[in-house]
């Protein structure tokens, strides 16, 4: 898992990624292809 400054341009790089939040925290997930996975704050 990455922790970026910026979900945008992980949101757009697949199709099935989903912005989360979860405990304070922005998340992008992917169900598809596990790869695609985020942590912000």
């Amino acid at each position: 898992m990455k922790v970026v400054s910026s979900l945008k341009t992980l949101k757009t790089r697949d199709r099935n990624c989903r912005v989360i939040r979860r405990k304070g925290r922005v998340y992008v997930i992917n169900k598809k292809n596990p790869r695609y996975k985020a942590r912000q704050g």
